[in-house]
């Protein structure tokens, strides 16, 4: 059959690239201590963006995770089949140390090295990053129970992917999930009805359903029941001591918007055995040290998957032509990019300086820990939105091309709303934010010696931060503080976005941003960046050079 046409103007494949040639991700490394991680970052990003890794991106999401609860003669056996390419792509998160590792690490930047790798490696495919997180999460909570610490962390730790249903303490390494909300709660945890016995031999027994628990054939899991004292914190292993399976019966897989390749299950425990994390009726306590930790990966996730969207939006503009011009000549074509590539790289060198908090606040500071909790509330809240009005302008930049599967968009369009509702959508991030304001000491103190860093630098930082004073006072009023709570996370964290790239980004950069998210009227559509702005060093910046 002979051809009709030849194929003409369309952009050629982006593979070979590296997801860590980001100087924003390669100046916050050496900024704040992790430069001994840069190597090992930039081996991680080149096979991230190599034909390999984005073949198994494709076929981890297109072949998702299918649940047997049955063997063929009937016996119940609960477990959740993968594509053979998200246990590949697991393999190597892994042992790259995404994971638990950071913990054992004795570098200074060891949590800092971490986020850079799993801001690398989540731009191949987000899905498997959800265990990859919770086992990273679970450590601090854990810890809560010395005892139990003491034998599992190491496991945690362990860069080795053993998968399969076996007794956790004989598997080389192991992997954790998290297992809280109830159909009737959701996000409210204290109304959970699932009970937790003690069975006379410093265990418990768990009877109750879970409405999602992420991830179903991790080897643990940290959950919520209610004990006699009060909601409680338990580990709950799927295979127990003695070999047996521990009755979690997997009543179904969700069938979600994207997050395709990781499973998540509505589970019931059926007297499952589990053992106490922490003081008994204090569990919500515990589990915020798992909340806590995961709402760090949402929001490098959420730049992850900005930068990953910037990458295909530029590829796309530099090898396609429209109206006599590449699209990346066009005056409204480098509005758009470049107002992406401010909102990326803001978003990217925040989230690298809320991992610097936290290797900062293990080491002791109290400082540290304070913006950490308070920087945390905040950027879950913003960070996580924009992520997914990012995507949707990133696709549109395709057009057509961008909407169809094989472009690798869709998938990121679908990814992106999850990262603001996992861990607590939009309300619940914003009312954690008037938490964090009314009840951590220091937290406001840190927050704002941080954004005051950058003071006299940028008379539009100022004015932006003297507003955001103005507005703390008014939260005094309960009901009032509830109507205010979204729009003081959002200047929040766009003063402590402004305040970084102020002092650490590029002028261009640094400049586009405070004319357009804290000065002025330029609208709220992304291409709304002022005329005059220098959108050359900008685009440079966040060209995927090794793609050119």
């Amino acid at each position: 059959m002979s051809a009709t046409h030849e194929v003409l103007n369309q952009a050629p494949p982006l593979i070979g690239f590296s997801t860590a040639d980001d100087p924003a991700l390669l100046e916050a490394l050496r900024r704040h201590g992790g430069d001994w991680g840069e190597q090992e970052v930039r081996e991680l990003g080149a096979r991230a963006g190599s034909a390999e890794v984005q073949d198994w991106a494709r076929m981890a999401e297109e072949h998702p995770p299918v649940l047997h609860t049955h063997d063929r003669y009937g016996h119940r056996v609960d477990e959740v089949e993968y594509h053979p390419a998200y246990h590949q792509l697991m393999e190597v998160a892994v042992a790259s140390g995404q994971h638990a590792a950071a913990w054992s690490e004795t570098r200074p930047g060891a949590h800092l090295v971490r986020a850079a790798k799993f801001y690398a490696f989540a731009q191949a495919e987000p899905g498997h990053g959800c265990p990859i997180s919770m086992t990273y999460a679970a450590v601090p909570a854990l810890r809560a129970e010395p005892e139990l610490a003491a034998v599992y962390e190491p496991l945690l730790a362990a860069r080795s992917y053993d998968f399969g249903l076996r007794p956790p303490l004989g598997k080389r390494g192991l992997i954790a999930g998290m297992s809280m909300t109830e159909k009737q709660g959701g996000s409210d945890v204290r109304a959970n009805t699932t009970r937790a016995v003690p069975d006379g031999a410093g265990r418990y027994v768990l009877t109750g359903h879970k409405w999602f628990t992420s991830a179903p054939m991790s080897d643990v899991f940290l959950t919520l029941a209610q004990a006699e004292e009060g909601v409680t914190c338990f580990l709950v292993p799927r295979v127990l001591p003695d070999g047996g399976r521990n009755p979690l019966r997997l009543m179904r897989l969700k069938n979600k918007l994207g997050n395709r390749s990781n499973a998540s299950a509505e589970i019931e425990y059926e007297s499952a055995l589990a053992w106490r994390v922490g003081e008994p009726g204090r569990g919500v306590r515990t589990i915020v040290e798992m909340v806590n930790v995961t709402r760090l990966d949402c929001v490098i996730g959420s730049a992850a998957g900005m930068r990953a969207g910037l990458r295909q939006a530029l590829h796309h503009a530099e090898h396609r032509r429209a109206f006599g011009a590449e699209l990346v000549d066009q005056p409204l074509m480098r509005n758009v990019l470049a107002d992406l590539a401010v909102e990326s790289e803001a978003a990217t060198t925040l989230a690298m300086r809320l991992a610097s908090a936290l290797d900062r606040a293990e080491a002791g500071d109290e400082s540290e820990a304070a913006l950490r909790r308070l920087g945390l509330a905040v950027s879950k809240y913003w960070v996580c939105k924009r992520g997914a009005t990012h995507a949707a302008e990133a696709l549109e930049c395709l057009g057509g091309n961008g909407y169809v599967e094989e472009s690798g968009m869709p998938r990121l369009y679908r990814e992106a709303p999850l990262l603001s509702i996992w861990e607590g959508s939009g309300n619940v991030a914003a009312l954690d934010v008037l938490r964090a304001l009314g009840r951590e000491n220091g937290a406001l103190e840190a927050f704002l010696a941080e954004v005051d860093a950058a003071a006299g630098a940028d008379a539009r930082l100022d004015a932006a931060v003297d507003r955001l004073r103005g507005l703390l006072p008014q939260l005094t009023d309960p009901e009032r503080a509830q109507l205010l709570a979204r729009r003081v996370a959002e200047q929040m964290t766009l003063v402590l976005q402004g305040s970084l790239l102020v002092r650490y980004s590029h002028p261009a950069v640094a400049d586009a941003f405070c004319a357009s998210r804290l000065d002025g009227d330029w609208g709220h559509a992304f291409g709304t960046l002022p005329p005059g702005t220098d959108t050359g060093p900008i685009l440079e910046r966040a060209r995927p050079k090794d793609a050119r």
